[in-house]
């Protein structure tokens, strides 16, 4: 019987083994063994490249100010786009007028796509478009924006954040919803303020979806591409340039396959260690 059962969970299961593994498995597979070979036009086919794709990598000046810039992106925006959702989880999960219309307005984005979104805050960013209308009417010079080395990857970072923080918030608020409200109420009659109540109640019981988010957003901003290929191409002067965007580079417009997929590995690797970092941190913390 037990045996039967578990033939008839494998059948079920058997579609999604197979998507996983045709989908995920086999192209990982073969990212990391085509990236330790390399086309060679003397020997007429593919040669055993050993560690060669990697060590070129390394020694690229553009490829390094690629990883620079995706840690740079990642170190600011993630911390933004967190703290962001959890205000406004807090502020929406308030009993206050209105309040399911402006949660409604915030997780809008969510339906656009992010090529779509991209297009739209092209037209914002523009020299003649709404940022820069919204600036005169307050007296400040217009900016560049885009075209700025200084300025693209806090415009990068406005645009994921306008995208993404109404997605991350929706989990926040499902896990402030489970916050008993003794817990709060309790706070409330200690006479603790709305800051307290949030800092000293509501932070500390919410801790897993807040891990939750932390990673699955650091890991989404990692593999960062549409907003980049369709706003900037990278620049200016790779200013831009994230790692997604730069393997896209290599393997399609250069043409390089197998050191695109050796810096898809190196991605990675490079993702797994953030993450591995902070999960030791936050379970540090406990």
């Amino acid at each position: 019987m037990r045996q039967r059962q578990g033939l008839i969970a494998l059948a079920f299961l058997a579609p999604a083994l197979i998507c996983l593994a045709v989908l995920r498995i086999v192209p990982a597979i073969s990212a990391v063994v085509e990236s330790f070979y390399t086309e060679s036009l003397l020997r007429g086919g593919r040669v055993f490249a050993g560690l060669g794709n990697y060590t070129d990598l390394l020694a690229n000046k553009d490829f390094r100010q690629s990883v620079g810039v995706t840690l740079l992106f990642t170190l600011l925006v993630n911390p933004i786009q967190v703290a962001v959702s959890f205000l406004l989880a807090v502020l929406f999960t308030q009993r206050a007028a209105g309040a399911k219309l402006w949660r409604t307005l915030v997780i809008l984005p969510i339906a656009t796509p992010p090529a779509v979104s991209a297009v739209i805050w092209s037209v914002i960013y523009r020299p003649d478009g709404l940022a820069n209308g919204v600036l005169e009417r307050l007296g400040l010079p217009a900016q560049p924006f885009l075209t700025s080395s200084s300025q693209v990857l806090p415009s990068l970072i406005v645009l994921l954040s306008w995208i993404g923080v109404g997605y991350w918030m929706l989990f926040l608020i499902a896990g402030i919803q489970e916050v008993p409200v003794e817990v709060r109420e309790a706070a409330l009659l200690d006479g603790a303020s709305a800051w307290r109540r949030m800092v000293s109640v509501i932070l500390p019981l919410v801790r897993r979806p807040l891990a939750f988010v932390l990673v699955a957003d650091t890991v989404s901003n990692l593999l960062v591409f549409a907003p980049v290929q369709i706003l900037t191409k990278g620049g200016p002067n790779g200013n831009s340039n994230l790692l997604m965007y730069d393997v896209y580079s290599r393997a399609y417009a250069i043409g390089d396959l197998n050191v695109a997929q050796a810096e898809v590995v190196i991605l990675v690797a490079l993702t797994l260690v953030i993450v591995a970092a902070q999960f030791r941190l936050l379970r540090g913390g406990e």
